[in-house]
């Protein structure tokens, strides 16, 4: 994951340094300019015209000041329950964290309970579900990496849930990583049923109650069904010349597994054009029947820029351009976010983007 802390505070410059060192995720800081400069720490003049930029490239904005003054700076930049980023504010102290925006889909109530955790603070998360402890439909989409379809289904599952009335989960078995599904719902304490196509069809049409139906296919609208789609997730590859097939699969399963996932649940490979013959990596997608994209040097630049992604300057010196496997998976995306930052393992280095 990919955060950004926003603060204009020395106090809150000591906070966002804390979150940055107790987060397991990359975590990019911004303060106001009238701060002394740090090489570590971008600085910004006005907060709106750097947010019009950057709204989207993370999975989190953490703001350290004011929730009035993050409310009316975000508004215009809003979309969709289903798109917009976490948002969590909270004071200079850490003492009172709160999940102000994307609680579910997005994931800014988990990050509300996470940052909780790390300072000390008190979590502030007002969805009627979570506060009823009622695990919603939204909520498992988000941790299983699955898009909700459509808005309005949510509501009516979740308010379904706060009756007392039941969501049974089904899951489509022409849907990739299926049994994989299955067994993330139980461990999450959610019975869930295998079905063929067809057979959803039927339970669509023929039964009653709230269903959530994990599927890749598109089937017949019902009010109370929600469809979990999932979303495409792209691993960026580099690496050195001539690596073996075997290090590459070894890399790839680590930093799958390091997301909770198989190489199996990758929708698409990636690297730069310059390794377009890497017997290896081609060798790889094959194995896994994904498709292998190379993306051309401009086009990992402008990703990036895009995204403020870090370069090597031996990997620029190498092949022309400063990162590959961060850049090249967002080049796959219409827009992505970072399920797991570049990793380095044995002359290869992966990273995985979910598209949003």
């Amino acid at each position: 994951m990919r955060y950004a802390v926003f603060t204009s505070s020395a106090n809150g410059l000591i906070l966002a340094d804390k979150i940055r060192n107790n987060m397991s995720a990359v975590v990019d800081i911004y303060c106001h300019e009238n701060m002394p400069p740090r090489e570590d720490v971008q600085s910004y003049s006005r907060l709106s015209t750097l947010l019009k930029d950057i709204f989207n490239k993370y999975s989190g904005l953490i703001f350290i000041m004011a929730t009035g003054i993050v409310v009316r700076t975000i508004a215009p930049l809003l979309e969709s329950k289903l798109t917009d980023p976490a948002v969590v504010v909270m004071d200079e102290k850490g003492q009172n964290i709160i999940s102000l925006l994307s609680g579910h889909v997005g994931g800014a109530n988990d990050l509300t309970l996470k940052l909780a955790r790390k300072l000390g603070g008190n979590p502030v998360i007002t969805t009627a579900t979570d506060i009823n402890y009622l695990v919603a439909p939204d909520v498992v989409a988000s941790k299983l990496g699955l898009y909700p379809v459509s808005k309005e289904g949510i509501q009516v599952l979740n308010s379904a849930l706060l009756r007392g009335e039941t969501v049974e989960y089904f899951v489509d078995e022409e849907t990739p990583c299926s049994r994989s599904y299955i067994t993330k719902l139980r461990k999450n304490g959610i019975a869930a049923h295998l079905y063929s196509k067809a057979e959803l069809e039927r339970v669509i049409k023929t039964t009653k109650g709230y269903k959530a139906i994990i599927t890749k296919h598109s089937l017949p609208a019902d009010e109370s069904v929600l469809y979990l789609k999932p979303r495409k997730l792209v691993a960026g590859i580099g690496c050195r010349k001539g690596t073996s097939s075997v290090l590459i699969m070894k890399a790839l399963t680590s930093a799958c597994g390091a997301i909770g996932w198989g190489p199996e649940r990758v929708d698409e490979l990636a690297s730069s054009v310059v390794k377009a013959n890497e017997q290896g990596l081609l060798s790889v997608g094959k194995k896994l029947n994904k498709q292998v994209s190379f993306c051309e040097n401009d086009a990992l630049e402008k990703q990036i820029e895009a995204y403020g992604l870090q370069e090597s300057s031996f990997v620029k010196q190498t092949i022309g351009v400063g990162n590959v496997s961060e850049a090249a998976a967002y080049c796959c995306v219409a827009h992505g976010v970072l399920a797991l930052p570049k990793t380095k393992y044995e002359k290869v280095a992966v990273a995985l983007v979910w598209e949003k």
